[in-house]
């Protein structure tokens, strides 16, 4: 268990064992849960009225780190990548400019709002499900202020329930989802924890918050991670037939019939010699180049994305991983923004 989750644990216990009177403690969550929410609705109200005064933007991809890292069932390291992703987006090493042309110091095509502050919310003992409904209005905070719209740096597999479930609500109907991975990630419950990083997809598609989901790059699937498939009419590409399926991948056409497009992507899904930081090192994987391919033929109004489970303490090679987490990023903000 990394520092950050111990630490969560261990303010939580004391406070349990302090006999603080009940409504006390949640007065003082409430405060801090208010100031969180106000600092993120205040950043995107900025950045929103900047937008709307430079005028010319349809959609501007606006990034809101989620450092949560409780919900992983190996390692917690996941919390630390948000920044770690930043700093490599700005790394002086390669330019400002995505393979597609757009430019990202142009605050018209990427902004920052900043990040939940997950860490300080739990030490004050919210439990998950205050925690997530605070990551859903996060969101929802940032959508408000068109022409934003979130791509979420994780954090473990287990925000994008939060956060796909805000997209649908604030949307007002199901969106389609391309979900990239090694794992399946809808498991029911894994380990007991609903909100596991492993159960996130169970918790969207028994929410209604998809219509489709196509999750592509599996390569470590159980007999629950199929029968769940099935169960939800998900559209499973395992890597054991992507030479089959290839073609049709990299020719998707997504989101008619509903309120767009979100992506996903775990960055395990990519084969370990090209990502070795992540906390489950799963060999045979997609190239970059493959995931680059998917994406960039993608016909779909993308509302919404993000990019879990790079792992900083796991990037051994030099910062290759957060580079490579952050050139998603970079591809993710050019088909978001228009």
């Amino acid at each position: 268990m990394s520092i950050i989750g111990k630490r969560g644990i261990h303010y939580l216990q004391k406070l349990k064992t302090a006999n603080i009177p009940p409504e006390l403690l949640e007065k003082g969550q409430n405060r801090v849960i208010d100031a969180s929410l106000t600092l993120i609705r205040e950043r995107a109200k900025l950045k929103g009225e900047l937008l709307r005064a430079l005028g010319g933007v349809k959609a501007s991809t606006t990034l809101l780190g989620v450092p949560l890292g409780h919900n992983s069932s190996f390692l917690q390291g996941p919390a630390f990548a948000p920044p770690r992703i930043r700093e490599a987006i700005w790394c002086g090493s390669t330019n400002s400019s995505t393979e597609e042309g757009k430019e990202l110091n142009d605050p018209r095509v990427l902004t920052d709002v900043g990040d939940v502050p997950v860490q300080e919310i739990r030490d004050c003992g919210v439990d998950d499900d205050r925690l997530m409904n605070v990551i859903s209005e996060s969101v929802k905070l940032v959508m408000e202020e068109d022409p934003l719209r979130p791509l979420v740096l994780g954090g473990d597999h287990s925000i994008s329930f939060p956060v796909v479930r805000a997209v649908s609500e604030k949307l007002g109907g199901p969106v389609d989802i391309l979900h990239l991975d090694a794992h399946p990630d809808i498991y029911h419950c894994f380990e007991g924890n609903k909100y596991s990083h492993a159960s996130s997809f169970a918790r969207i598609m028994e929410g209604g918050y998809a219509r489709r989901l196509l999750q592509v790059g599996i390569r470590s699937i159980t007999k629950e991670g199929r029968e769940q498939g099935k169960r939800f009419g998900v559209e499973q590409y395992e890597m054991r037939t992507f030479s089959r399926d290839r073609q049709q991948l990299e020719n998707l056409k997504l989101g008619e019939g509903v309120k767009g497009v979100y992506i996903s992507i775990d960055v395990d899904c990519l084969d370990p010699a090209f990502a070795p930081g992540v906390s489950h090192i799963e060999p045979g994987g997609l190239s970059f180049r493959n995931v680059l391919d998917i994406l960039h033929n993608l016909q779909a109004d993308v509302v919404a994305a993000d990019v879990v489970e790079f792992n900083p303490q796991r990037d051994t090679v030099d910062g290759m991983t957060a580079m490579v987490a952050a050139k998603l990023v970079r591809e993710l903000t050019a088909k978001i923004s228009k």
